[in-house]
């Protein structure tokens, strides 16, 4: 038997599929900025034989990739990100706990660490998800937002010192997370992004609003991500898919 055949039949087709992929539709949550999302149905089944709908929405909607030009003038498009990236070892670290009791946390050294002392060596080429549980307020926007009375966004986000060992330590091949930036609440409310730049000059790419991480374990997972294949294009909505025992 072909050997990719057999490796279906005897441990993938066995595993486990969890889709870690939020459905997008107009009212979700998203970035202020951003208007919202439109369906309009052009087509319907009734009176024309099949139904077409036309979807409007920025790139950065739901579940999405976002690709290095997304902040970095001639960094690398969506579409050039190759497929082979697509399929990687998923690394999840999880400071859910943390989170429930303090929504402007962010991940440590001693986190990685602890990981590490679990599981081994984070892999060369992974894709590092950031658990937060944050995913169980969608598609509630005030939730996902959790502003004080000053306006203030009060989520979690990644912390510089873990993304630098990450990209310059482990080379992991992109990240993600489960709220609407990279960088935590405080800091994007001050129109601080320092550290999603961070990660696109790396040349590296991530995936925003992922969702049910806590269904999949911390190490031993695969990611199967794809995308639509925008020409030139910064970002677009994302599936995202582990696969595990």
């Amino acid at each position: 038997m072909n050997p990719l055949w057999a490796l279906y039949n005897t441990v993938l087709a066995k595993a486990r599929f969890t889709d870690l992929t939020h459905a997008f539709h107009p009212g979700q949550p998203h970035f202020p900025a951003f208007p919202d999302e439109t369906a309009e149905t052009l087509f319907t089944v009734a009176e024309h034989g099949f139904e077409v709908t036309r979807y409007s929405h920025v790139g950065q909607w739901g579940t999405h990739v976002d690709a290095p030009s997304h902040f970095v003038a001639g960094g690398r498009t969506v579409d050039a990100i190759p497929a082979e990236q697509m399929l990687l070892p998923l690394v999840v670290l999880d400071i859910s706990a943390r989170a429930a009791q303090d929504a402007d946390t962010t991940p440590m050294l001693e986190d990685v660490q602890a990981w590490e002392a679990r599981h081994g060596r984070i892999p060369e080429g992974a894709f590092v998800a950031l658990r937060t549980d944050w995913h169980k307020k969608w598609p509630d926007a005030a939730a996902f937002a959790n502003r004080d009375a000053e306006g203030v966004a009060h989520y979690p986000g990644w912390s510089r010192e873990v993304l630098e060992f990450l990209f310059e330590q482990r080379d992991v091949r992109a990240i993600g997370h489960e709220a609407t930036d990279t960088d935590p609440g405080l800091s994007t409310s001050k129109g601080d992004y320092s550290l999603e730049f961070y990660v696109l000059s790396q040349d590296r790419w991530q995936v925003e609003q992922v969702a049910n991480l806590d269904q999949v374990p911390e190490a031993g997972a695969l990611l199967l991500a794809s995308w639509p294949k925008p020409l030139n294009g910064c970002g677009y909505p994302a599936r995202l898919v582990a696969l595990h025992p």
